[in-house]
């Protein structure tokens, strides 16, 4: 069974992307290519070092996305925040093909809405290069994190990666499937 998002953009966007920016090769229409997903675990975690707070954070981005997180670890030593080369980090998912998009799927239609005042995304978190970036301030908006098990909020950095050469063909695309955008 392939992703509801998927299709639509095989049967809707891409033939509206393609007209409305008038692509003569249909491989040169945007598409998302992946979805990260990175959970920091800040400074409690790094100053305490303990190993339950990492695990609950792997558990909660693993029933997020469906997907077992990888470990990310500190590439340097900084002594002002305590933290030593190759200590832990975070965790990060990589989302590709049909769980890339029931994730999207999820995050605009269920998440999303359930953030307190919302009133849509930024449409300035285009890197200059077609990529999205998004903050969450905390994982329960989703609703597979079950609310009384959750001992800290932590915030979850989500990034989109297309292949739309400019901000404007990727704020297009991700538009047209239905990506909630602020209009000021």
């Amino acid at each position: 069974m392939t992703a509801r998002l998927k299709l639509k953009y095989k049967d809707q966007i891409a033939p509206s992307l393609m007209k409305e920016f008038s692509y003569s090769n249909p491989m040169a229409i945007p598409k998302i290519h992946k979805i990260v997903l990175n959970m920091g675990l800040g400074k409690d975690y790094i100053s305490s070092n303990n190993a339950k707070l990492f695990d609950v954070a792997l558990e909660e981005l693993s029933s997020i996305t469906g997907q077992r997180p990888v470990i990310t670890r500190a590439k340097k030593s900084i002594a002002a925040f305590k933290l030593r080369q190759n200590m832990t980090v975070g965790v990060m998912v990589t989302l590709r093909s049909d769980r890339m998009y029931e994730f999207l799927d999820r995050l605009i239609n269920v998440a999303l809405p359930r953030v307190r005042d919302f009133k849509g995304v930024s449409p300035k978190s285009f890197d200059g290069r077609g990529n999205y970036t998004l903050g969450l301030r905390d994982q329960l908006i989703f609703p597979e994190i079950d609310f009384a098990k959750v001992d800290k909020a932590r915030g979850i950095n989500i990034s989109i990666v297309t292949s739309a050469k400019t901000d404007e063909e990727a704020r297009s695309l991700l538009r047209h499937f239905g990506m909630p955008f602020r209009t000021n």
